[in-house]
């Protein structure tokens, strides 16, 4: 079975972040190589959703309804629902993903 990808307005927005900090702070080539890289690891979560791992943040809260997989350092945050796969949030793994994670996800 082949599951939908989709990106959440958030993730469109963390996205745009990372590619907008990377393109200002070293090269556009570069942003558009991690930007392109993020997209291509969300969209293979078709094949396999439940390949990525329970983010530790949220399973110490007893959450098991995101999963994430990393195009380090960067964490792509997503879950399933019914065939879909809803990538919520996509966020650069050095951050403070507790304060993130509650604002975004958990609020």
């Amino acid at each position: 079975m082949t599951f939908a990808v989709k990106f959440t307005p958030g993730a469109r927005r963390d996205l745009r972040s990372i590619h907008d900090y990377i393109a200002g702070n070293d090269s556009r080539e570069k942003a558009d190589y991690v930007a392109r890289r993020i997209v291509e690891e969300a969209l293979s979560l078709a094949a396999a959703p439940a390949r990525g791992a329970y983010p530790p943040e949220l399973l110490a809260l007893g959450r098991r309804d995101y999963r994430q997989v990393f195009f380090k350092p960067h964490r792509i945050l997503y879950k399933t629902r019914g065939e879909t796969i809803l990538i919520a949030v996509i966020a650069d793994g050095r951050r403070d993903m507790q304060s993130l994670l509650a604002r975004r996800l958990i609020s």
